[in-house]
């Protein structure tokens, strides 16, 4: 993996390790020969233990909230590079806990950043927050890096509010010619093997199928940028590596799919059905839940002008990545799926 030389012996700490997405970001780490030490949550039942991830690097289990722990695991670590990923991350359980998601996802990143100005060997700092921070307006045209921050639901406007703190500190704290270099990466809709989320289309179509039970999918209009997990990875980790070797790179960046994979929630779980085959099908089911947006888009040209990032997988590729992993029976086949998915995508 040629294109992630970079990150050969460097020292990398990852928050949130044990999630989906920080549990495939670990794993193309190792693969391209870092010293990577994680932060998290204990793990639930999910893909960092089934691919044996805690057996191939550092990993402190703790709360982002607790800033006295989460500087001590920093100190011990020494990283050059920090992706922050930590984070409560579904819109459904943000009504229901309003409170955790804005402690977990503002303070959260509060005190990493706390912890990151006063550790020299920082040089790159990347803070993951999502597709929705923005003002949503139901329009057609995607988001752009300086539209108005300012997410509706609770976990939306926490994420929102963790840019905002980004910004600030950035400003504030890391303006000097020698400072850490900090970013923020806003992506769509991501899916892949391994994740097994609640009020999630492929995972709950998966989990569906492998009980015998039908397919229900609420709002079927709605329209999300949809990618593989492994596309808004790359951007973070070309991000990451291009501020570290010059701070003018630093800001806010979009990664999302290209425009052939901003689809709606029905034709999402129709491709599901289509890959998985044998007779899969879905309906709608009539759910009075909490509101979403219907329609949301991200402009993608600052990263692809300006760090050179492009997706590579359409949507239906990524359904079909998706659907592979979860075909899969044992903990040794889905650790080798993953490898070999890295390993194909990073040609």
């Amino acid at each position: 993996m040629k294109e992630l030389d970079f990150y050969k012996d460097k020292r990398v700490f990852v928050t949130g390790h044990t999630g989906f997405k920080g549990t495939w970001l670990c794993h193309i780490l190792l693969e391209a020969g870092a010293a990577v030490s994680g932060y998290a949550l204990e793990p639930e039942a999910g893909l960092y233990e089934q691919t044996g991830l805690d057996r191939r690097m550092h990993s402190v289990i703790g709360d982002v909230r607790d800033e006295a722990k989460i500087t001590a695991a920093l100190t011990e670590a020494r990283p050059e590079v920090v992706f922050h990923l930590a984070a409560q991350a579904l819109v459904r359980r943000s009504y229901r806990e309003p409170a955790l998601t804005y402690t977990t996802n503002v303070v959260g990143t509060v005190n990493i950043l706390e912890a990151i100005r006063r550790m020299p060997s920082v040089r790159s700092f990347v803070n993951v927050t999502t597709d929705k921070v923005y003002e949503n307006r139901e329009w057609f045209w995607g988001y752009r890096e300086n539209e108005r921050l300012n997410g509706l639901d609770p976990y939306s406007n926490s994420k929102s509010c963790s840019e905002l703190v980004t910004g600030s500190y950035r400003e504030a704290f890391f303006d000097g010619a020698d400072s850490t270099a900090v970013s923020t990466a806003r992506s769509g809709n991501v899916i892949g093997g391994g994740d097994y989320s609640e009020d999630r289309v492929i995972p709950d179509c998966a989990r569906a199928v492998r009980a015998g039970r039908e397919i229900l999918v609420r709002n079927p209009g709605s329209t999300r940028p949809y990618q593989h997990v492994l596309e808004c990875l790359y951007g973070y980790l070309l991000l990451a590596e291009r501020q570290y070797a010059d701070r003018s790179f630093a800001g806010a960046y979009n990664f999302g799919p290209g425009e052939e994979s901003c689809v709606r929630t029905g034709e999402l779980a129709a491709l599901f059905c289509e890959a998985w085959g044998d007779g899969a099908a879905w309906r709608v089911q009539e759910d009075e839940g909490p509101h979403e947006a219907n329609y949301l888009k991200l402009d993608c040209a600052k990263a692809k002008e300006v760090l050179g990032w492009r997706p590579r997988w359409a949507v239906k590729t990524a359904v079909e990545k998706a659907v592979e992993f979860a075909k899969l029976d044992t903990d040794t086949e889905r650790t080798a799926c993953l490898g070999r998915q890295i390993k194909e995508y990073f040609v």
